[in-house]
This record gives C-alpha cells, sequence and structure tokens, in this order.
C-alpha cells in the first residue's frame, strides 16, 4: 500500500506562494516589498528551466509511468501550468494595482513613453544614442529560412517593420545585453527617482535601427529555456570542457516558456511563438514587463533607505576574540557559529591566515558555490604561491554557477593548486576545510564544517551553521574524507563524520527507527528537524512509522515538503512548519532525543533522494554540551514564531500562524539577531572590564 505523498513540484510552488504572500504583506516597507516580489520571479525561472524543464523531456520520452505522488509526466505539467497562471496573475496584480502607485508615492516614478517631458524626451533620447545602440544587434526574421536563435532570459523586442515605398511588411528582434540593466534614469526636476524601462526606450528609438523603415508596432517578450541538460561524463574526455559545451547549449535549449506581454499584437505573437518554437502550453500572458526578476535592482536604489528594513549586521561571536589567532581561538574550544546573526569574518580571517602562516604546510578544501570576488579563492591563490600543498575540490556541476566556478578554477591552477573537478556521477556539496598546520614538532589539523557554502555573499543573507574544531577524529576523519574524493576511493564510516552517499541515509533511518522503537516501549521519544527540502519517500516512510509509535515529531521545512501531515492514520504526532522572513533559512539541524542522551547534528544535506544518494554530503555530530544545548535551542525556537512562521496543511498548502489574542508577538530571526546583538555586547563589556597585568621592561 502506498505511503501519502505530496507532489513535489505543487508543494516547490506553495513554497513560492509563502514568499509572495510576504511581498502581498502591507505592514512590509515598500522596497521589501519589491525584494520579494523579485524573489518570487527568479524562483519560478530556476523552477521552469530546472523542473519544468524537466518534466518536458520525460513527457516528450513518452513516459507515463506515475510518480510517487501519482502524476504522470503530462499529468504533472498540466497542473503546474494551472497553478503557475494564477501565481502569474496575483504577481502582476500586486505589481500594477499596488507596488507601482506606491512607488510613486513615495517619490519613484516608473515612466511609460508617453509621460516623458520635452525635457526628459530629449534626455533619454541622449542616452540611447550614447550607450544603448551601439551595444544592440537586431535579428532579422526570414520567412522562409531558419528563424534567428534568441537568448535565454533576455526581454527582447520585437518590431514590425513598414516600408513606405513598397509598403512591404517585415519583423524583426531586438535582443537587449543583460548588461544594460532594465531601467534607464530619467532627469527628474522635483524629488525622488524617475525611470523609464530599457525595454520602452529600445521600443520609442527602435527605427534608428532600421533606416528608410517605419516602425509600426512593438512588443516585449522573454524567452527561458531548458538548463536541466546532462553531461555525459562517460563520454566526456575532460569534465571542464563539457561543461563549457553545456553551459553554451542551455543558452539556446528547448524553450520551456514564452512570457509574452497580454497586450502583444496578434501578428508579432505569431511571429514570436514560431521563432521561439513555443507551444500554446509554453506561452504566459503578462499583463505588465516581462521578467520580474530584474526589479531586484530597484529594491536596492540608493537614497530611499527608509522604505527598507533596518541593517542586521552580523555580530562578533563571543567565542571569538578580535586580533587573537583563530588557531589559538580553536585549539582552546571548539567553536559554533550561527550566520548572519554571527559574522562569518571568522571563516575567512581562518583561511586568509593559513595562507600566510608559515607553519601551515597544507589547505583542503571543497568549492561549490563562491561569491563573485571571493576572499576565499584569493586566500586559497595566496597559499598556493606561498608554497602551501593547496587542494580544491570544484564543483562543475553547480548548476547556475558553473561558468565562475570553471574561471576561479582556472586561476587557482594557475597559481599552483591542485583541481579536482568533483566525483564521477555525484554532486560534491560537502562544506569542508582541512588546515594542516605544524605544532611543537606534530602535525596538527584544523577543521572547518558547515551547512554553507564558502560564499561570503550569501553568508550575510542565508541562515546558517559553522563547526570549528581541532579535535583529532575530526581532523582525521577530514583527511580520509578527501582522500576518498580525491583519490576516487570508498567514503567509508568514520569516527564521527557520516558521509553520503554511503553511510547518511542508513543512519538516518536508523536514528529515526530508534526513537520508534523508544515510543513502542513507552519511552520518551522526540525527533526535531530543520532542513529546506523533505522529498525522499524512504524518510518520509520511517517518519511515518515513528509517528504512528507515538514520537513527537517536529519539522521546520522551507520549501519542498512531500510528507502529508495531518493525516490521522500515518502523521498524527507530526508538525511542519516553514519560516520566510527577511533571512533565508539555509541551515539543517537534526535532532534525536535516544532516550535522554540526545544526538544532535548539522548538516550540508536536505532530506532529499538527491541529497542522501547521489551527492557527496556530510552530517557532522556535535558532541559538546555547550554547543548541542546551544542548537537544541536554536531549533526549538522556530517552533514559537508566530509572526513569519506558516504551518504545512493536509492538503499541501500552508496557513499563515496567527498569535492567539494576548499572545506576545515571536519572530525567531528577530529573536536570534537581538540574542547575537546582547551576546556581543556582554563579552565586548567583559572584555573591557579585564584588566591586563603591566609588565615592566627589563
Amino acid at each position: 500500500m502506498s505511503i501519502p505523498y505530496l507532489n513535489r513540484e505543487l508543494s516547490w510552488i506553495e513554497f513560492n506562494q509563502r514568499v509572495l504572500n510576504e511581498a502581498l504583506r502591507d505592514d512590509l516597507p515598500l522596497l521589501e516589498r519589491v525584494k520579494f516580489l523579485a524573489i518570487t520571479a527568479s524562483n519560478l525561472d530556476e523552477f521552469f528551466q530546472v523542473r519544468i524543464g524537466g518534466l518536458m523531456l520525460l513527457r516528450r520520452s513518452g513516459r507515463k509511468t506515475p510518480d510517487a505522488s501519482g502524476f504522470t509526466p503530462a499529468k504533472n505539467l498540466a497542473a503546474l501550468r494551472q497553478r503557475i497562471l494564477k501565481m502569474s496573475a496575483e504577481q502582476y496584480h500586486l505589481l500594477t494595482d499596488t507596488i507601482v502607485p506606491a512607488l510613486i508615492k513615495a517619490g519613484i516614478h516608473p515612466l511609460q513613453p508617453q509621460d516623458l517631458s520635452v525635457a526628459q524626451a530629449a534626455q533619454v533620447a541622449a542616452t540611447f544614442e550614447d550607450s544603448i545602440f551601439p551595444l544592440l544587434t537586431p535579428l532579422a526574421i526570414d520567412p522562409i529560412g531558419a528563424p534567428p536563435i534568441v537568448p535565454a532570459l533576455q526581454v527582447i523586442v520585437a518590431c514590425r517593420l513598414l516600408d513606405p515605398e513598397t509598403q512591404g511588411v517585415r519583423q524583426t528582434l531586438i535582443p537587449i545585453p543583460e548588461i544594460l540593466g532594465r531601467r534607464v534614469s530619467v532627469t527628474n526636476e522635483g524629488q525622488g527617482h524617475s525611470f523609464i524601462l530599457i525595454e520602452d526606450l529600445v521600443a520609442m528609438h527602435a527605427g534608428q535601427l532600421f533606416p528608410g523603415e517605419t516602425v509600426t508596432a512593438t512588443t516585449a517578450f522573454r524567452v527561458t529555456r531548458n538548463g536541466d541538460i546532462a553531461v555525459q561524463e562517460e563520454d566526456a574526455i575532460d569534465l571542464a570542457d563539457e561543461m563549457e559545451d553545456v553551459l553554451s547549449a542551455r543558452r539556446f535549449a528547448d524553450t520551456v516558456r514564452l512570457e509574452l506581454r497580454s497586450d502583444a499584437p496578434r501578428d508579432l505573437t505569431r511571429i514570436i511563438q514560431n521563432v521561439t518554437s513555443a507551444t500554446p502550453q509554453e506561452v504566459y500572458r503578462v499583463d505588465g514587463p516581462p521578467g520580474l526578476a530584474s526589479f531586484m535592482e530597484l529594491a536596492f536604489l540608493s537614497g530611499f533607505d527608509h522604505l527598507r528594513d533596518t541593517d542586521w549586521p552580523a555580530q562578533n561571536s563571543p567565542a571569538i576574540t578580535p586580533g587573537a589567532s583563530m588557531f589559538d581561538t580553536i585549539a582552546s574550544n571548539d567553536v559554533l557559529l550561527f550566520h548572519p546573526y554571527e559574522s562569518f569574518e571568522p571563516v575567512l580571517r581562518l583561511i586568509e591566515e593559513a595562507a600566510e602562516d608559515p607553519d601551515v604546510i597544507a589547505i583542503k578544501q571543497v568549492l561549490y558555490r563562491t561569491a563573485r570576488k571571493s576572499r576565499i579563492i584569493d586566500a586559497l591563490i595566496k597559499a598556493a604561491e606561498n608554497g602551501k600543498h593547496v587542494t580544491a575540490l570544484v564543483e562543475l556541476k553547480a548548476r547556475f554557477d558553473e561558468a565562475r566556478n570553471l574561471d576561479r578554477a582556472d586561476e587557482l591552477q594557475r597559481a599552483g593548486a591542485q583541481i579536482v573537478y568533483g566525483v564521477k556521477g555525484l554532486k560534491t556539496h560537502a562544506k569542508i576545510c582541512l588546515i594542516v598546520r605544524r605544532e611543537s614538532g606534530h602535525l596538527r589539523r584544523y577543521v572547518h564544517l558547515g551547512t554553507g557554502n564558502y560564499n561570503e555573499t550569501t553568508s550575510k543573507l542565508y541562515t546558517d551553521l559553522s563547526y570549528l574544531t581541532c579535535k583529532p577524529e575530526y581532523g582525521n576523519d577530514a583527511s580520509l574524507f578527501f582522500n576518498a574524493v580525491t583519490g576516487r576511493s570508498k567514503l567509508l564510516r568514520f569516527q564521527r563524520l557520516i558521509p553520503a552517499p554511503t553511510a547518511m541515509k542508513p543512519s538516518l533511518l536508523d536514528l529515526i527507527a530508534g526513537e520508534a522503537e523508544r515510543a513502542k516501549q513507552g519511552l520518551p521519544a522526540r525527533i526535531i528537524a530543520k532542513v529546506n527540502s523533505l522529498q525522499d519517500p524512504d524518510i518520509i516512510n520511517a517518519l511515518y512509522k515513528a509517528s504512528q509509535a507515538g514520537v513527537e515529531i517536529r519539522l521546520n521545512v522551507r520549501g519542498i515538503c512531500c510528507l502529508k501531515p495531518g493525516d490521522p492514520k500515518y502523521s498524527k504526532n507530526i508538525e511542519v512548519v516553514s519560516v520566510i522572513d527577511r533571512f533565508l533559512e539555509h541551515a539543517r539541524l537534526f535532532y534525536f532525543h535516544q532516550g535522554g542522551d540526545a544526538e544532535v547534528y548539522i548538516s550540508s544535506a536536505d532530506w532529499m533522494t538527491r541529497n542522501l544518494e547521489k551527492r557527496v554530503e556530510l552530517m557532522i555530530p556535535i558532541e559538546e554540551a555547550p554547543l548541542k544545548r546551544r542548537l537544541v535551542r536554536i531549533l526549538e525556537a522556530y517552533f514559537q514564531d508566530n509572526t513569519q512562521a506558516s504551518r504545512l496543511l493536509p492538503n499541501g498548502s500552508s496557513q499563515r500562524i496567527v498569535r492567539a489574542k494576548g499572545q506576545k508577538a515571536f519572530r525567531v530571526q528577530d529573536y536570534f539577531y537581538q540574542r547575537a546583538k546582547k551576546s556581543a555586547k556582554a563579552r565586548e563589556h567583559e572584555r573591557a572590564m579585564t584588566f591586563e597585568p603591566h609588565v615592566p621592561a627589563e
């Protein structure tokens, strides 16, 4: 008998709806609402490239086998289209009826061509002439020949042209390079900021590109293509070369969505559909500008801080003494950092210190997604130049970050670092850095293990956990881990670290079964877990069995959740909540009661089949009692949120948790920030009150 299982794709859409719900809130600052709206659009871009693209390939292959939720690819695509059309209508209704009027009221003026004064029209004409016209490359459409190939995820202006002499009509396309941005500033005689969208400006002056012809109609559109193009590793002699081919193919792969303005003229609509090979199922009519993801730049418009949330700067961890060596700090005590409330700076400092420290012999690190101007990669290059043995495992299959990873890997290699391009057949998603240092005639290993990427940009936006230790067992496991992934040997069970794809899933199933067994014996049994996604059928089945046995299970799942809560037979003891707030919830954290001797883990892996069976991941036990207690408090706090949390319902949708009458508001991210601030201040005060003894000079 099959177990209750919610559809993965529809569950993801419900997650995106929770993000959109933030944009719909009239109590949020205006530019925060713009930001959340842009995030929903960006999320959908990736969803179409990966999930819709994958489903379309399955449908085309003739696959009629239903997935775990009972949906065939065709049924899934039909259900998703209806749900996304509803979401798209909600996005544009919000933009047109709420956000644009509010922007105008706040002094931010999106202008249409007809709104421009004579002076403004002259100014934008000059901008077009100087900065835009030279970068445009129109594409002719030959009614007989092959259609032009248009790039993905770029706004494109389609034009109808009339030749006054011959009265001949033709159509042409003008792709707008992303480098130009979406907004063109317009001089504003009063206060505030005025702008025109670049596609409107290009449409106004498109005639300059076609001398002797008249532009009689224009419209803007945007195409999304399948980004789920597999690397044929078996045939690839050089994985880096193969990835470059994939990146090129992705820009011109099959159309999975055509965003087309609702007011597009019929003849241009027909031409655009033909050029993009979009069937009616791929066409999404929008009541406004296509490509709302690029409105993110508007959310960070300078001079309008009063329309944004107040800043929450990262605090100094009480465990880190400013100016002290990171090696001394870790040697004296294990360190646990909770980002972004506590600064990521100590992790950066550790690697930068290691690059310069004459006693450091080797640095080994996994790089999955790095910042554009990465201090970590700069430090690794410096370390290699300083003669240290640097090994960087660069994951080329980190989707949509492949190009950056290729570029930086080349730089590292030129500096003398040893580069390993992932593991055949698996993505390397573990977050681990090992530093080997010579101390008092012995080698000591320092390890950073985390839930987030080595990316100083996202470390300010994502909630993640870092664990820093020099315990011999962890250092030994780290060495074995790197030897296994670089030497292509088996990831066997280590002393402490629990790797995927070999040991993590069996360990989790054992831990869940252990709680179920205790519950059957009438003993207290409890599981609390925080993950980004819960999809693996075996884990879900194990949780159902534990719930049936009487285990109290509380799950904090940010995104996809295929487990059906509230089922009287399977999941009456399971609560699922999701928190959407100013920081993206990204930490993975698990607690098992274990008869009172709790086991607590942080992990790079979600509870998804791809993480547990198809990726190199790490689950890290935290054994220090104070650190364990802190992690349990963090987990429990998520279930107290009554301002930003939603409860997952049995039908897969979610409902915002509303606090009871008279109940005090509790916002978990604000709580963590205030605690970090208070702890940093208390530690600063303590240091100020500690007098350094004066040692007289001899």
